[in-house]
């Protein structure tokens, strides 16, 4: 089964590509507007730990990024009981 989440995004994609017909245009917006509520879509709001430890740990070694980020990103890390990279 596809990711309702994903199939909403790519219609509305479709919606603001200025390379698409009007077919295809009038297409999405039905899709969106028949089976998924106009495009709005509910989401668990639960994100992966390991993927905002690994964020986390990618702040902590850019750098880009500022002390301070490094510093909360360092923290986080250690309240979800990860390794700190050094």
């Amino acid at each position: 089964m596809s990711n309702p989440g994903n199939v909403v995004g790519g219609h509305k994609a479709n919606l603001n590509n200025p390379n698409t017909s009007e077919e295809a245009k009038q297409h999405s917006k039905e899709v969106l507007d028949k089976e998924y509520n106009g495009g709005n879509v509910e989401t668990s709001g639960e994100k992966n730990p390991q993927n905002v430890a690994g964020g986390l740990k990618a702040t902590v070694n850019n750098p880009r990024v500022s002390d301070e980020a490094k510093e909360s990103a360092t923290e986080r890390l250690k309240e979800m009981g990860q390794e700190v990279p050094n």
